[in-house]
């Protein structure tokens, strides 16, 4: 089954964070890419090893990566079933020193994330799809725990941007429900919705395939939706628009936890610089 492929790819990633978390921390030289965003020896070292273990591990599924991409550009078109590879989604985050940076590999079969694996390098969490549903597991430990999403209640939390202006945040109040927020970087938001620990994110924003698809693969397995915020189909594999992704809407909240899921699968709102729970 193609996801048995998370457990082979949450392997890869907590490989590639203990490539990358040496270097946090550290005072690292960024550069900017031609897209102005920032780049560091982590992004560059991280990628390495995923791409070097995806050739070994699935020689014959192409890879859309970061990095490369940003060196090479990225290809005109792209098979049916691919790779897409962000060894450090979250550089800002990285080098402010805070630990909401992570590692994402995602499958894609046909436009839909089928699998895929998140690690949070700082904290050694690693979020990844399985058949049947979605684990956590901290670094170390074998197997993982089930993840599910919360039920939407009274209370509705949502995770942002850093950058979101109070003026567009009063707007998506208004269009989600949403009564509280807590900004954060990386993919390691749609990972947080899929253990039940806030219930939306969503995205007016610029951001790219590679940013999202594992995350969007571990939610959808946790019981969540990531749509359009019209709530059409969210797709991948977009070459003609060089892999940019439109606005989305991640959820939770759709569907009865899973059995398999206790209250170690829930999270609370967690603080935005250590990750302790908020009380």
């Amino acid at each position: 089954m193609t996801q048995d492929i998370g457990a082979q790819l949450a392997e890869i990633v907590e490989a590639a964070g203990a490539v990358i978390l040496p270097l946090w921390r550290t005072g690292l030289t960024v550069d900017t890419k031609t897209d102005q965003s920032p780049v560091t020896e982590a992004d560059r070292r991280g990628e390495i090893l995923i791409l070097e273990r995806l050739a070994k591990a699935f020689p014959d599924i192409p890879v859309i990566a970061e990095e490369a991409s940003s060196a090479d550009g990225v290809p005109l078109s792209i098979a049916k079933r691919f790779f897409l590879v962000d060894p450090l989604d979250g550089t800002k985050a990285f080098v402010r020193g805070d630990a909401h940076f992570t590692v994402n590999i995602g499958l894609i079969e046909d436009g839909v994330p089928v699998a895929g694996a998140v690690h949070a390098p700082a904290t050694g969490e690693t979020w990844f799809t399985a058949p049947g549903g979605a684990l956590k597991r901290q670094l170390g430990e074998g197997g993982g725990a089930a993840v599910h999403v919360r039920p939407r209640g009274e209370t509705v939390l949502a995770l942002t941007s850093h950058t979101l202006k109070p003026e567009q945040y009063e707007s998506l109040q208004a269009q989600y429900g949403i009564t509280d927020r807590q900004p954060m970087d990386s993919s390691v938001k749609l990972c947080i919705i899929a253990e039940g620990g806030a219930d939306i994110y969503p995205r007016h924003g610029p951001t790219m395939e590679w940013d999202i698809a594992a995350g969007h693969a571990v939610l959808t397995a946790a019981g969540g939706s990531l749509t359009t915020p019209e709530g059409q189909p969210f797709v991948y594999g977009k070459a003609a628009e060089g892999f940019r992704n439109g606005w989305f809407v991640a959820r939770g909240g759709r569907g009865r936890p899973s059995p398999l899921a206790g209250e170690g699968g829930r999270r609370r709102r967690t603080d935005e610089g250590s990750r302790r729970p908020v009380r």
